[in-house]
């Protein structure tokens, strides 16, 4: 072979041969990055941790509804005439009899003293009949007058009694339109805007009233549940009166305690919902008509279960899951089943044991055997956004992995 070939070979060779040695060198490296990723990071992952416990857990259904006054009056008059007076303040609160307007009486009074002088005029003449009567009963007996005459008498008197009655109806006729004219209120409640002013014609078929009063104690709430809810609320309901709180419509505020005393006769079949009322003391006026509150029905109270922060609970391809954490800080998957969430507690049906550690806060940064480290949980204390710690349990709270 030529000397010229041969360099030609040697570099060749030498060309192939550092090419290839580059690539394994590139193959070790992405190799060792992927084995390092693979590889349990050694930085511990700060997360918010709680212990399993076994409590008491109250079962509650949540509904939205709208406080209802248990009666509401549009006050009208009940006999015609101007209004002279106007008795009541817009947004007074009035009692049952408290007297609110009060129509022109004159008529009515004179109406009144025509049925009692036709009353006195009857009797009288009732008076004189009846002695009549007596005489022709004696006439009559000894065949002094006809039969018919002491009949016809006796028919006479008959009437006239007759008479009689009609005029006292029509004295309870005029006093109840006197009675009618002042215009009062039928319940306990609070009124609202006038509708009328004094001095104006009122008349029973005026469409407006007078005034709508509104009773504010008790007050009730009308909210609606899901169907698949109404056996076991009628269920329990037998057992015993249910309570219900109600909310404001942020769920921030409690406006007052009452119990169930109605549950509708049919579901929506539009919203597959059913409705309910409750019923409930309000001597402060916190609920207010037509106000949208959340309702909480107390179905019932499950003894001694176990429970865990509802963030806690992961929902993943298999179902649902949990991360505990070992005695040593490092993380592992755990299945459980949910009985329910009530608020911000989960009821573990299986999966978990008294005294283990969950992750609560933290999970997207986790993977099994991932190290972990204990931080305070910030949960907001008031609506400006200052926040109070929450201690969360130490490594040496043993958990069972």
């Amino acid at each position: 072979m030529k000397l010229g070939q041969v360099i030609f070979v040697v570099v060749l060779l030498a060309v192939f041969g550092g090419g290839g040695f580059a690539l394994y060198r590139r193959h070790v490296a992405n190799a060792a990055e992927a084995a390092k990723a693979a590889a349990p990071s050694d930085r511990a992952i700060p997360v918010v941790l709680a212990t399993v416990e076994r409590k008491d857990v109250a079962v509650y259904l949540d509904g939205l509804g709208n406080a209802l006054p248990t009666y509401t009056v549009t006050v009208h008059t009940q006999v015609n005439g101007p209004l002279s007076t106007v008795a009541f303040k817009e947004g007074q609160f009035v009692h049952k009899g408290d007297l609110l307007a009060q129509v022109d009486p004159r008529p009515y009074i004179a109406t009144l003293h025509q049925a009692e002088a036709a009353l006195a005029r009857d009797n009288a003449t009732l008076k004189n009949a009846e002695l009549n009567l007596e005489r022709y009963r004696d006439l009559s007996a000894q065949k002094l007058i006809a039969v018919q005459q002491y009949t016809h008498q006796r028919a006479h008197v008959d009437s006239t009694a007759g008479t009689i009655k009609t005029d006292e109806a029509q004295i309870e006729s005029a006093r109840l339109n006197v009675e009618y004219s002042r215009i009062v209120s039928p319940i306990d409640g609070v009124t609202g805007v006038r509708l009328i002013d004094p001095g104006n014609l009122v008349q029973t078929s005026d469409a407006g009233g007078l005034v709508v009063i509104t009773q504010l104690d008790p007050m009730t709430v009308l909210f609606t549940l899901p169907e698949d809810d109404l056996p076991r609320v009628q269920q329990e309901l037998q057992k015993g009166p249910l309570a219900v709180d109600a909310y404001s419509r942020d769920g921030s505020l409690l406006l007052g305690t009452g119990s169930l005393t109605f549950i509708d006769n049919q579901i929506n079949q539009t919203t597959a919902t059913i409705r309910l009322r409750a019923s409930f003391a309000n001597p402060k006026s916190i609920l207010w008509p037509n106000e949208f509150v959340k309702a909480r029905l107390l179905l019932s109270t499950e003894k001694d279960v176990l429970v865990v922060p509802a963030p806690a609970i992961q929902r993943g391809p298999t179902g649902m899951f949990v991360y505990t954490v070992s005695t040593d800080m490092v993380s592992a998957t755990r299945p459980v089943e949910i009985a329910s969430l009530q608020g911000d507690v989960a009821i573990i049906k299986k999966g978990l044991a008294p005294g283990e550690v969950v992750v609560t806060d933290g999970q997207n940064q986790l993977k099994p055997g991932s190290k972990v480290a204990p931080r305070a949980a910030e949960k907001v204390a008031s609506a400006a956004g200052s926040t109070t710690p929450e201690p969360a349990p130490s490594g040496s709270a043993g958990a069972r992995r």
